[in-house]
């Protein structure tokens, strides 16, 4: 049996969890409401406030999608209890961040500005103090959305080997390589 699969998912108080006919997943909390579609041949039972998923056979697809869905429902009753969070950081000098509503204008070395539209889901705050590198935050309950979105803006402008600037999540350790030596 899968290690994962196998953990039963305590449900907090003020969470409700239904599967409809479709196997459809629906998870509500305080912090809003998430679905996932899960395989037919994966069962997910309710008892005694606990989430319990088991496979029918030890095929190599079952062991892989048992795992997979237990974690997925677990990520979603984290997400409606407390929420995710995620932390960008710009290194660079003139790299700067400013949030309007659902857009986040990033000033990221470019010869114009790059405005990009969030998705209702998920809420973003910047922070620019003396001192320190600016920071995008990121928050959201559905956590592969808010790692998608977050890899998005990564994107934009990966942290570069030499100089190390780019956008990294905060605490990301970027590998230096050292420059060309200089000729004689």
């Amino acid at each position: 049996m899968s290690r994962i699969g196998k953990k039963a998912i305590k449900l907090a108080s003020g969470v409700t969890l239904t599967v409809s006919p479709a196997n459809e997943v629906t998870v509500k909390g305080p912090k809003g409401e998430l679905k996932q579609n899960i395989d037919r041949d994966i069962t997910v039972e309710v008892k005694d406030g606990e989430v319990l998923i088991t496979r029918p056979t030890d095929q190599i697809r079952h062991r892989a999608l048992h795992g997979l869905y237990r974690s997925l429902i677990a990520n979603m009753v984290v997400g409606v209890t407390e929420g995710f969070k995620k932390e960008l950081e710009l290194v660079g000098v003139g790299y700067r961040a400013a949030v309007q509503g659902q857009q986040i204008d990033m000033a990221l070395g470019f010869s114009h500005n790059i405005i990009l539209e969030l998705p209702k889901e998920v809420k973003a705050s910047a922070t620019a103090e003396k001192g320190q590198n600016p920071k995008i935050i990121l928050e959201s309950n559905d956590k592969q959305l808010l790692g998608q979105v977050a890899a998005k803006i990564r994107s934009l402008r990966k942290p570069e080997p030499y100089k190390g600037k780019g956008v990294r999540f905060a605490g990301e350790i970027v590998r230096r390589k050292a420059g060309k030596a200089a000729g004689k």
